[in-house]
């Protein structure tokens, strides 16, 4: 198997009722890679500063995690500064300092090119689309986005839609692209754009999986005690397409396990800051979680 992340890693400055830490390791694709690495070897594609360290990236590549694509360029590292207050569901970014991110250029390793499974992690989507085009033949491509890409870029975005076998979205995102205040109305709309299924994140909410064979919903996991939410999103694509990238196949029955995992993996996120606790779990304390989960819904 080979699955692929483009996608940005970070330092994060994060503010919670109950700390603050600094510098913390961050990113889209460093959050997905942690997730989808339980599952299968990841290959990362991304691009940090001179500030940055090899030695940042050690505990991914001790999970598998391929960092050849990570390019080192002149400059500083992307860096994002957010606070949350005690509801978690609200969110006030800072600070973001796009640094080496502003001329991110994607270089896909040769070695990478074969990836049949990919995954564009949230980032510009001309980036995304230039890294796409890098790849032979992929077999599976998924897709994150966010509200800022549908306002100053959805032509590029409308565009890489045509490309995509799946979209990971969440509400306010999907109302934003449709128009529609209905999450159903919203997804069918987006399907006509080209995807063949849209994963739409809800947060505490759980989450939805809309497609043209595919329908499924479900709670997140009750975690006791939320230490910080940042990447939480991330993590649940990883957990999702790394079990998809596992499975060999996207049909309908392991889109639904691969949803349970992507809640897993996202709740041992939020436990903890940066990756700090995710990293720290066996795959059979995934597997317990996985059950545990699918026991709650029947």
């Amino acid at each position: 198997m080979s699955l692929m992340v483009v996608g940005t890693v970070a330092f994060d400055d994060v503010e919670t009722p109950y700390a603050k830490k600094k510098k913390l390791l961050g990113g889209s694709a460093m959050y997905f890679a942690s997730a989808a690495s339980y599952f299968a070897p990841v290959r990362l594609v991304s691009v940090v500063g001179e500030d940055f360290g090899a030695e940042r990236l050690a505990p991914l590549r001790a999970r598998g995690v391929d960092d050849r694509g990570v390019e080192i360029a002149k400059g500083k590292t992307f860096h994002w500064s957010g606070r949350y207050e005690a509801d978690w569901n609200t969110r006030t970014t800072l600070a973001t300092d796009l640094n080496v991110l502003a001329t991110f250029d994607p270089k896909v390793p040769a070695a990478y090119r074969d990836s049949e499974f990919v995954f564009l992690a949230n980032c510009a989507p001309a980036v995304q689309m230039k890294a796409l085009a890098q790849v032979k033949r992929p077999r599976f491509v998924m897709a994150d986005t966010m509200n800022l890409w549908i306002d100053i870029a959805l032509a590029d975005l409308k565009r890489l839609l045509g490309k995509l076998d799946g979209l990971v979205l969440n509400d306010e995102e999907a109302r934003m692209l449709t128009g529609e205040k209905s999450l159903i109305r919203a997804a069918r709309k987006v399907l006509a754009l080209g995807p063949r299924f849209v994963l739409l994140k809800k947060g505490e909410h759980g989450a939805f999986l809309i497609g043209k064979d595919v329908h499924a919903a479900l709670p997140a996991y009750p975690v006791e005690e939320v230490v910080d939410p940042t990447g939480a999103g991330d993590c649940f694509a990883g957990g999702f397409m790394g079990y998809v990238a596992a499975a060999q196949n996207a049909e309908p029955a392991t889109l639904r396990r691969a949803m349970l995992y992507g809640t897993v993996t996202a709740s041992y996120c939020v436990q903890g800051f940066s990756n700090h606790e995710l990293v720290k779990r066996s795959r059979s304390e995934i597997e317990t979680r996985y059950n545990e989960l699918a026991a709650m819904i029947g």
